[in-house]
Order: structure tokens, then sequence, then C-alpha cells
């Protein structure tokens, strides 16, 4: 007798209305998120992890679908299947018309890949998707090794939790106002020669947390800081002179959950522009961290943040908003996507630490995640003791990615470099 299957439909969070409007295949609007073994990987174990795994994460089972004033995700019986890598870089997930899930997993020797179309999640949400994927993994495989003192996971939310629409949750239709945007001038446009076939290239050097965490002391401030000030500075230095009468700006995620207790592992995240002037001939690393530890204070209270939420909201909740058909909202959303753009230079995003049991630390090298890019940028998290600082780019060209880099190698910290092109 065949089974009548039910399906459900969700609506899209505040944030992931966004990447479906401007997503294509030169900004697929993908994230990596990577974990390298010791040992080569073994698809079996991994298809098993992953079945484990989809039992904590059902909303993870949705294709995203069109309505007529807004997308929706749609529950699926689609099983994920576990691959040998075979597509380039972030490739697109999300096509028009196709249902298909929203993420993939596959392997590559000693690397398991997880990539994620951005409307189903961020960075902070899939960590945890990642690590029960690799606690399954790592239980299943050495399992006998384990005994009976196989560790425990800290599942840290319910499914529900897991599930949670936290833009929706957290706001305050009291502060339903309409923020008036500070008037902001375009950015240095940083520009080259475009890999073919709109790949992209990414360089990724591994290094010690500790010896990073040291230099950013000797600066008196956090690594995060730190390393965006580094990548102003790097910049900066590889500006034509003719440009630099426009200010780098670069665009900082931040992460809600801290600040609104949220669990959820759907997209809970706003962003914050850093700038800083290129007026002068010989531009500093100290007077950069000062300006840019300035900015982050600005803008991380929770007072700016209620307040970011609160705006966007009220944006999606407006009455024009509602009852404007999808493909007018698709096109609007593009328009002011160029021109934010504009107002940009770079990206560099922390997703922070990624916790495993103890006992795991024999098997796993280390835990890296990039993202698709119209520019090059900086994604990083750490493991234990391994920083991993992942540049992405569409150019050719690598100046800022080696200034960067040689900028800590001169200081002491020894990288190892890696590349996919």
């Amino acid at each position: 007798m065949k089974q009548h299957k039910e399906e459900k439909w969700t609506r899209l969070d505040n944030a992931s209305k966004f990447f479906p409007a401007v997503a294509n295949n030169k900004d697929t609007k993908v994230f990596r998120f990577s974990c390298e073994l010791y040992e080569d990987v073994d698809p079996e174990v991994l298809q098993q992890s992953l079945n484990l795994t989809m039992e904590s994460f059902p909303f993870y089972n949705s294709i995203l679908r069109r309505g007529f004033f807004w997308y929706y995700f749609e529950s699926t019986y689609i099983n994920p299947t576990v691959e040998s890598e075979n597509k380039p870089l972030c490739a697109p997930i999300y096509i028009r018309n196709e249902k298909n899930l929203l993420f993939r997993v596959f392997y590559y020797n000693k690397r398991i890949n997880l990539e994620v179309f951005h409307s189903l999640t961020d960075g902070a949400g899939v960590i945890w998707f990642m690590e029960t994927l690799i606690y399954h993994y790592m239980t299943i495989k050495y399992g006998e090794i384990f005994g009976n003192n196989i560790p425990r996971l800290n599942y840290k939310a319910s499914i529900s939790e897991k599930s949670d629409d936290s833009f929706r949750k957290n706001y305050n239709k009291k502060d339903n106002f309409l923020q008036r945007k500070s008037k902001q001038s375009s950015a240095y446009q940083i520009k080259g020669s475009r890999i073919k076939e709109n790949r992209m290239k990414l360089i990724e050097g591994a290094m010690s947390v500790k010896s990073v965490l040291d230099i950013s002391h000797e600066y008196n401030t956090t690594l995060t800081i730190f390393l965006t000030s580094l990548l102003i500075y790097s910049i900066y230095k590889e500006m034509p002179l003719n440009k630099k009468n426009k200010p780098i700006i670069l665009s900082v995620p931040i992460n809600l959950r801290p600040y609104f207790g949220s669990t959820t592992a759907r997209n809970f995240f706003s962003t914050m522009n850093i700038s800083h002037s290129t007026h002068s001939d010989n531009l500093d690393l100290n007077e950069i961290i000062q300006s840019v530890s300035n900015s982050f204070k600005e803008n991380l209270t929770k007072e700016e943040l209620d307040r970011k939420l609160n705006h966007f909201m009220s944006l999606e909740k407006s009455i024009f908003t509602r009852i404007v058909p999808l493909t007018i909202k698709d096109y609007a959303i593009y328009i002011a996507n160029k021109l934010d753009d504009r107002k940009i230079t770079s990206s560099i995003s922390n997703i922070g630490k990624i916790i495993m049991p103890k006992e795991f630390n024999d098997y796993i090298n280390q835990f890296s995640i990039c993202v698709s890019a119209r520019r090059p940028l900086i994604t990083l998290c750490t493991y234990e003791d391994r920083l991993v600082i992942s540049f992405t780019s569409p150019f050719e060209e690598t100046d800022i990615q080696r200034r960067f880099f040689q900028f800590l190698s001169q200081k002491g910290v020894e990288i190892e470099i890696t590349s996919n092109l």
C-alpha cells in the first residue's frame, strides 16, 4: 500500500529572503564547511553518520519553493546522499524550479565537506550540524576503540529550538520604526582578472591560534579585531595611488544568538560595516586597530542590534512589502544589493571555535570554512590550537593574500598554505 506523505511548509526567516533574489553563477551564496581528518574518509560510515544527523535536523530536509508573494520552505522526503567531490568549490545549489535539498555532503581524501545555500542557515548555525555529523562519524568509525567510554555530544538545543525563527521571535513591535540610514560614501573596489568559468580561488593558511593571539595581545586587542585591521592594512598596501581617495569598508557578520539567547540552527545574523579612511600617505596598523576597535564597540551593543533587527523586520512587515508580488520584490532586492555592493570593499567573518570531545583529537586535524565571493574576502574558524584563515576570490591576482600572510609570517607565525588552483 502506497504511503501518503504529508508536505509541510515553513516561512523563510528575515535574512533568508535575500539570498534567492541575488544568487547567480558569479556569486552562488553557497558556503563550504570542511573537516580534515588524519585518515581517508570512509564513504559508508559518512553516509550512516549523515542519516543519523538528519534525525536531529529535520528542518534541513527542505526544498525552496516560490509562491506568489514569498519564497517558502517545503518539507521533502529526498534523502541526502554523500558523494565523492565532483563539483567546483561552492557551485550553485539553489536552482530555480528544481527540487533540490539546500545542502550537500561530499568527501575528498581526508576531507569531509558540507556545502550549504545561505537561505537554509548561516555559518554559526551550521556548526551544530557539522559537529553532529562528525560526532556520529567518529563514534561509528572508532566505536570499538572507545569501547564503553563513547564520548557524549552536547546537543545544545531541542529540534524545535533549532528550527526557531529567531528574527520573528525577537521582533519588538513597539519599536516598529523605519531606521533612517546614514549616508555612506562608495568604497574602494578591488579589481582583478576574473578566473574562467566563474570559478573561485581558495587560499587557506593554517596556523597556531596561540601564536596569532600573542601578536593580537602585543597590539592590546582581540584576535578578530587584529585580523580585521590586518585585512584593511593589506588592502591599503596594495591600493593604486589614484584610488586612495576612497575608504576601505569591510562588512563583518554578527552572530545574534548570544545577544538574544537563541539556539536556532537557521539564519540569525546581522552585519556591521567597518570603515577606514585611506588619505594618509603611510597608514599605521596601530591607528587602524584603534579605529576598528571603536567601531566594534559602537556596533556590538544590545541596543544597536535591537534597532537593526526591528528595522529589517519592519521592512518585511510593512503592508506595501507584503502585497507586492515576489517577482517585483526580487527585482527590488537585486537593485538594492547592487547599490549596497558599491559601499563594500571586502568582508571578514569569524565563526568562532569548533568544539568536539577531546577523545576525537587523534582523528581530526582541523576545520575550515569558506564562502562564494564577488571580491577577495576572509572567513576563519578555530579548532583546538588550529586556526584556519580562508581567502576566497574570483580573481587571479593574490597580492592582498600574500601581503596578509607575509605580515603574520614575518611576526614569527608558522603557516601552512594550501590552494585549490
